[in-house]
């Protein structure tokens, strides 16, 4: 079904106000996922619904938490996200990080202790929306075990995503936010519930025979997610998890903390007025991106585009037709609303 953005952003904001949090954090909790959405990563938008509220009643999410600072100089901070939702546990660490690199011109964040932190494209889009570069760390301890190592059969590795982005002057920002495996588990999850196979190359089963069918993937023995570009992408994850797991002090991926999503990200965020006139920077990526769009194309039609473009022209168009939703997970979405009790006229509502 095709929903409007701001139906389902009401909806999912009923859904978390309803389920224990505060007004304000269920309505920024609805604007990240609806958000995740509307950019076209359906894997981390309203599909994590259920999973989250299931988490909040069981107490491996908490809401409406404050980060706690347990160490912090002029430049860096080392900050325990008290396991609470990372929808507002990164906008926390993140303006923390945007107001030291403001006075200092850079700023390293080490979050520890963060539930489930959404799209990591949100955190450098929230650092390029006022004027700064950021590149981010993440990992996952416990139940986010997910990758096999290069070689290897059994999950050893989180999804590991690094992300970055770069301002654009009088354009939107360049994003690059991307895991250190072929597909993040959410696409596996949508793919399950929509009842279609994964690409080729992307999963294995618990046998180390790869296979496209994500049944196989959630099976008694699991399956497991691969590295991209094999050996590359397992040196990056590993790379990840040293950054956002045992530098922070939130720990690597560990059996032992199975027991809830825990995320970890270091980011280092910086103000490029340090480093020369804010004109002279913008001047010099603008000259790169015409320069690398004047190649020529592999198709008489083709396009050359940069980082985020595409979630860009993603955007207009779910703004402008609305966020398309499998049956599977409306229906979840619906139970969650009703076993937390909200409305019915808000379930039922035309265009929702």
């Amino acid at each position: 079904m095709n929903l409007p953005h701001d139906r389902l952003r009401e909806l999912t904001a009923a859904i978390f106000h309803s389920a224990g949090c505060s007004s304000a954090e269920a309505g920024r909790i609805a604007t990240h996922l609806v958000e995740a959405n509307l950019v076209g990563h359906d894997s981390h938008g309203v599909i994590r619904i259920a999973t989250y509220v299931q988490w909040l009643r069981a107490g491996k999410v908490l809401a409406d938490r404050t980060m706690q600072i347990a160490f912090e100089n002029e430049v860096i901070a080392v900050v325990d996200g008290q396991f609470g939702f990372g929808q507002t546990i990164g906008e926390q660490a993140m303006q923390l990080g945007i107001e030291k690199s403001n006075r200092h011109g850079v700023a390293v964040i080490a979050l520890r202790n963060s539930g489930h932190l959404g799209r990591i494209g949100d955190w450098p889009l929230m650092a390029a929306r006022v004027g700064k570069v950021s590149l981010h760390f993440v990992n996952t301890t416990g139940a986010g075990i997910l990758v096999a190592p290069h070689g290897g059969i059994n999950r050893r590795l989180s999804a590991n995503p690094i992300a970055a982005g770069i301002p654009v002057a009088g354009g939107p920002p360049m994003i690059i936010d991307m895991s250190m495996c072929t597909m993040a588990e959410g696409k596996i999850r949508v793919a399950l519930n929509k009842g279609v196979p994964v690409p080729e190359e992307c999963i294995i089963d618990s046998r180390g025979q790869p296979t496209t069918d994500p049944k196989v993937f959630y099976g008694d023995p699991p399956g497991a997610i691969l590295s991209i570009a094999g050996h590359k992408g397992y040196g990056l994850a590993v790379l990840c998890e040293i950054m956002a797991g045992a530098l922070t002090g939130g720990g690597c991926s560990n059996p032992a903390n199975a027991g809830r999503v825990v995320n970890g990200m270091l980011s280092i965020i910086l103000d490029s007025s340090y480093f020369q006139t804010d004109a002279a920077f913008g001047a010099e990526v603008q000259r790169f991106i015409d320069w690398v769009k004047s190649s020529a194309k592999t198709k008489p039609d083709g396009e050359i585009l940069m980082p985020g473009e595409i979630e860009e022209r993603t955007k207009a168009q779910r703004l402008r037709d609305g966020i398309e939703v499998d049956e599977t997970t409306w229906s979840q979405i619906v139970d969650t609303a009703r076993s937390v009790r909200v409305g019915e006229e808000l379930i039922l509502r035309p265009g929702c």
